[in-house]
């Protein structure tokens, strides 16, 4: 395969004793850090309070940290993390490893439930207004840490002979030091990462033109549900490819991604139906006041 990429990328972009600054890190944060400007355009073009930034923010953040976090440990290793007292004690400690997204997309929601109630009477707006609006920053910010998962050499698929196929070679290294069998590092694998990540960056694209130059048409809810039937549609079918990340999806006809993925592709169809049956604008109110 000599037009196979060999993939040979470190993931630290420093070391300071025992204490590292990781590429993933830094694209993790960088993925609210561009949330966060487009948020300040909708609340300047929809006349929305930008003081709500920062507590969006925060809420946000902790939201996508905890709800990753607990999805990873009862979703893929509840065996593990629910069965000792060492295991618990690690669900509390986020930088060993181990993040779900369908974990942070539940807890997203949950949070936007909270943030539109506390905030929304105030200010004027509801939880499918902010939904419509946060998907847009989720693509961006979701792409950005699937270029993390390139920078960690992780969470990529089976064997391809496709001229964009990777060796991973740090996977490689190590599983050579671990006196692992090679015979698998022979073919370069789906960077599934890239697919993930592009994917998401023509989604948010389309939804911010659908934002930007159809506002006044749409439904409220409607990008909300285009998105979670697209987002979710295409993670359940590069799943296909992509290798399994715990040891219990051997076998298994789809795997728990899927498994979670199918729920938020029915509630996408369901929000759209609800969408076009309340037809309520999806603009803010203080956005057709300042229009007239």
């Amino acid at each position: 395969m000599l037009l196979a990429i060999h993939w040979n990328f470190n993931p630290e972009i420093l070391h300071i004793g025992n204490l590292a600054l990781r590429w993933y890190s830094l694209l993790f944060v960088s993925g609210f850090i561009i949330g966060w400007f487009i948020f300040k355009d909708y609340f300047k073009r929809e006349k929305i309070s930008e003081t709500l930034l920062d507590p969006l923010l925060y809420t946000l953040l902790i939201c996508t940290i905890v709800g990753a976090r607990l999805g990873h440990c009862l979703f893929y290793q509840p065996d593990y993390y629910l069965t000792s007292w060492k295991g618990f004690l690690e669900i509390f400690q986020p930088w060993k490893g181990g993040l779900a997204s369908h974990g942070g997309a539940i807890a997203l929601v949950l949070g936007m439930i909270w943030f539109a109630r506390h905030y929304g009477r105030k200010y004027g707006f509801d939880f499918w207004w902010i939904m419509d609006r946060l998907v847009i920053a989720v693509c961006f910010a979701g792409a950005m840490i699937r270029f993390g998962n390139l920078c960690n050499s992780e969470i990529y698929g089976g064997p391809t002979d496709l001229p964009w196929g990777i060796y991973f070679m740090q996977n490689i290294y190590q599983h050579f030091k671990m006196g692992a069998d090679p015979v698998w590092t022979e073919y370069p694998c789906h960077p599934t990462q890239l697919y993930e990540a592009f994917s998401y960056i023509i989604l948010g694209l389309g939804l911010l033109w659908a934002y930007r130059k159809r506002l006044e048409k749409l439904y409220r809810g409607e990008i909300f549900g285009i998105f979670l039937i697209c987002l979710f549609g295409v993670r359940f079918l590069i799943e296909f490819i992509k290798n399994d990340q715990v040891d219990f999806e051997a076998g298994m006809a789809i795997n728990m991604g899927q498994i979670l993925s199918i729920p938020f592709i029915l509630a996408g169809v369901g929000v759209l139906i609800y969408a076009f049956i309340r037809k309520k604008p999806a603009a803010a109110d203080s956005y057709f006041k300042q229009t007239r």
